[in-house]
């Protein structure tokens, strides 16, 4: 039952929202759209003010981390600055294209990639299991398309190299290919199937990740942003909100494409971390047989994903607009008009909304995974385009690190010492 608080108006980038005067709010809000997520209070004096690890963002990644760092023993406190999952996982598809996300340059990613591919099945069945809310988990793969005889090179190409790096899959005839989709344009020329890439629902991940984290005791705080770094001998011992010390042994940096841009951190230790525009919609269409189209289907200028709910969703342009939030008629345009080459019949499909997500992007578009420049500043950020899919990788990662371990191999590759060289040493004087 919702509580009866009187409420106060919150900051005027979210004035859309009201935030009960003791701190709770929902993550149902219309803004956020999470309606299975947890009660959340906002951290104010009085509350739990010490602990083994105190988390920065409240997306994705800083919760899995939360959830896993909290059955593992650990005492965890998380603050997110606005609502839980308000940013890039609530704007999110949902791919976990670890195969066909592939890219030359990237084979670090791609071991990354199908290392926490690996992870999802347990990953799905202990998450639903410990939030009892189910994900949306799809296992139908993903289709790319070449739609005209010039794209058929640039298909090939891409599905040769992913081959040789031993990514299964399926090279398809246009034949072939409109029988598994058979909405598709009826001249599409060519495709590639990777049956080992999936999807899930990101806001439905987010709630549960939210309820499993609370679930094995992590303390949550929503709209508690942090405004400073506890300090000792150079060390991080913790962190500020709303004026008070809140002591924790190590901090987790999880804030997504604001990472790089929170005045908490100091300048030299901030991950080069920035935020990639990307705009998305969403039309309505049967969900079963009737659909328009059964699996993910990527073109070399937009990708289709077909939800558990009857959703397709279409995106995502990629714009350096730094942190615009604002879906405009060009983006929207392009859109429909990339999604309608590949699938005529969508000009009868309701729309149903359209959002901005921020990509939290690296200067590598990989991300930064283990101990900053500041001893006792752990990096969970940068994951570009990867976020929902390295999540169980970066949870049970971190987590590992965090409980005493050294980082595991799969994670190495990215250090964040690869963007902070260690000092120079002194030039000795004459």
């Amino acid at each position: 039952m919702r509580p009866n608080h009187s409420t106060v108006a919150v900051a005027a980038d979210d004035s859309d929202l009201a935030v009960p005067e003791d701190g709770y709010h929902l993550a149902a809000a219309a803004r956020v759209a999470l309606p299975f997520a947890p009660l959340v209070p906002a951290w104010r004096p009085g509350l739990e003010s010490r602990f083994d690890l105190a988390v920065i963002g409240g997306g994705v990644n800083g919760l899995a981390v939360a959830w896993q760092a909290a059955k593992a023993g650990l005492s965890v406190g998380l603050f997110e600055a606005a609502a839980l999952g308000a940013g890039a996982s609530r704007a999110a598809s949902g791919m976990l294209a670890a195969g066909s996300e592939t890219e030359p340059g990237g084979e670090d990613l791609w071991a990354l990639g199908r290392y926490s591919q690996e992870l999802w099945p347990d990953f799905v069945a202990e998450l639903e299991a410990d939030s009892g809310l189910a994900l949306g988990y799809r296992t139908p793969g993903i289709l790319q398309v070449a739609l005209t005889r010039d794209e058929v090179e640039r298909l090939r190409f891409r599905h040769d190299f992913q081959r040789s790096l031993g990514v299964e899959l399926t090279w398809l005839g246009s034949a072939e290919v409109r029988d598994l989709e058979p909405g598709l344009r009826p001249g599409v020329a060519a495709g590639s199937r990777c049956a080992r890439d999936h999807q899930v629902d990101s806001k439905r991940l987010t709630a549960a990740l939210a309820r499993a984290a609370q679930q094995a005791g992590a303390s949550l705080y929503a709209f508690s942003p942090v405004t400073g770094l506890v300090l000792e001998q150079g060390r991080v011992a913790g962190l500020a909100v709303a004026g008070q010390e809140i002591r924790a042994s190590q901090v987790l940096l999880a804030a997504g494409a604001w990472s790089g841009d929170l005045p908490a951190i100091p300048k030299t230790a901030r991950p080069p971390v920035r935020p990639l525009k990307g705009q998305s919609l969403a039309l309505a269409q049967t969900p079963g047989a009737a659909s328009l189209l059964t699996q993910v289907v990527w073109t070399e200028s937009v990708h289709l994903v077909p939800t558990h709910d009857g959703r397709l969703i279409i995106g995502a342009t990629v714009e350096e607009r730094g942190f615009d939030m604002h879906n405009t008629a060009g983006g929207l345009y392009a859109l429909l008009e990339a999604a309608r080459r590949a699938l005529p019949g969508l000009e009868e499909l309701a729309l149903l909304e359209s959002w901005v997500g921020l990509r939290p992007t690296s200067r590598d578009d990989a991300p930064l995974l283990g101990e900053g420049r500041l001893p006792g500043l752990i990096l969970a950020t940068g994951h570009h385009r990867n976020g929902i899919l390295l999540a169980p990788a970066t949870a049970r990662l971190l987590t590992g690190y965090l409980t005493g371990g050294e980082m595991a191999a799969p994670a190495k590759p990215f250090s964040p010492s690869r963007f902070f060289p260690p000092p120079r040493p002194p030039v000795p004087s004459t």
